[in-house]
């Protein structure tokens, strides 16, 4: 009786008076209103197109692994512990210098902090300037939508500064009151834009006669392609720029690391932000990346990289010019994203509506846009994690949808609406 009434009480039993005794059923638990929708549109994806999204199958597995192993047979005891959570050392005085040398940071081993990736970066820096008393955060309008949600979590509320050809529109940030501001100055996200030599100048002087704070994400500034990748903002003024960067496009989301390098005043406020976050990056792999740049190989797959993604960007924008009727196409000098203009923005949802019927996961400008934007439509197309053979058949797709496109427009000017 007793060890009845133990099973029953763990669970496993269904106990009623005058019955038998019998094995209680798994409980199921019912599917969540959604989950089944995203489940099945996932599914559905023939053709990844959407920008942002790097080539998984090019991680170098066995270097990587050459570098963990060699990192497992290194560490120190303590670096099995509970380490710095700021970062490794070892791995904060290797980016350092990497970045001196690739990217023209002024990155001292001491203000550089390892990360998990570039959102928790910004979600650190938003939640500390928060803590500071900040209220607003400035953003480029468009810039990627998931910025805006960390910054909204922190307690900021973005405001949005438009972007024209020459990138930010300082004058208009210098018309705001706020105090900080996030920019992707080497290759604007989505537009594709290079931020000019004097808007440049502009913004480091904004933030040295006003005390206000840059945010610089580099998302992805190394895959330029012709020509060699343009500075970083922050080696013109490291005490007024924030430099954000990670593996996420250049090696693996999937490893979860970045880096920030920030001001001698940010310092202590972030460290703290970190001493309360569980986002910490494993000290193991903190050693294995270390090792990967110490031996050359972060270098040498952002070179392989380069070729692959210059390759399919050709073939991208050639099959867009045979296929569709003379079409504008900019941002394609750098990333892993065109952006193919489109008449309006009703135009861009019918044509992401009609292209998920044919399978492509595609995103426009407006998805990323904060409210008053008043820029142009378009169509963001990703090319970092389609296979080359199937580029032009996802650009006949595409022209399917922006012919049907066409025609239901031309029909709802016929109709007079």
């Amino acid at each position: 009786m007793r060890a009845y009434a133990r099973l029953a009480a763990e669970g496993y039993l269904e106990l009623r008076q005058g019955a038998t005794a019998t094995v209680r059923r798994v409980p199921q638990s019912a599917p969540r209103p959604g989950v089944k929708g995203r489940v099945e549109q996932r599914s559905r994806i023939i053709f990844d197109l959407r920008p942002h999204q790097p080539d998984l199958s090019a991680f170098p597995r066995h270097v990587w692994l050459r570098s963990l192993r060699r990192a497992l047979a290194t560490a120190a005891d303590a670096d099995f512990g509970y380490v710095d959570p700021c970062g490794l050392q070892q791995l904060r005085t290797e980016m350092s210098m990497y970045l001196r040398r690739a990217r023209g940071v002024a990155a001292d081993p001491n203000r550089l902090v390892i990360t998990t990736g570039s959102t928790n970066s910004l979600s650190l820096i938003s939640r500390a300037l928060a803590g500071a008393g900040a209220r607003t955060i400035a953003f480029e309008n468009p810039s990627h939508r998931l910025l805006y949600r960390v910054a909204r979590v922190a307690g900021l509320t973005p405001l949005g500064i438009p972007v024209d050809d020459s990138g930010l529109q300082v004058d208009r940030l210098c018309a705001s009151t706020t105090g900080a501001v996030v920019v992707t100055p080497a290759h604007q996200f989505p537009t594709g834009v290079v931020l000019s030599a004097d808007r440049r100048a502009a913004l480091v002087r904004w933030a040295r006669e006003t005390g206000g704070l840059i945010i610089e994400d580099d998302f992805d500034a190394e895959f330029r392609y012709d020509r060699p990748p343009i500075g970083a903002l922050q080696g013109l003024a490291p005490e007024q720029v924030v430099y954000i960067g990670s593996t996420g496009k250049t090696l693996s989301p999937g490893i979860r690391l970045g880096w920030v390098v920030l001001p001698a005043e940010l310092v202590a406020n972030v460290a703290e932000e970190l001493e309360t976050s569980i986002l910490l990056v494993s000290g193991i792999d903190q050693l294995a990346m270390a090792d990967f740049v110490r031996h050359g190989e972060f270098d040498r797959h952002l070179r392989r990289m380069r070729t692959l993604y210059r390759r399919r960007r050709d073939q991208l924008v050639g099959a867009l010019r045979a296929r569709l009727p003379k079409p504008r196409i900019s941002g394609i000098a750098a990333g892993l994203h065109v952006v193919v203009e489109l008449p309006s923005r009703d135009a861009e949802v019918e044509a992401c509506e009609r292209a998920k019927t044919r399978g492509l996961a595609i995103h426009s400008i407006s998805d990323h846009a904060l409210p008053g934007y008043a820029g142009p439509s378009g169509l963001l197309l990703g090319y970092g994690r389609i296979a080359e053979p199937t580029i032009p058949l996802a650009v006949d797709q595409l022209a399917h949808v922006l012919r049907a496109g066409r025609r239901s427009a031309a029909a709802r000017v016929r109709n007079g609406r």
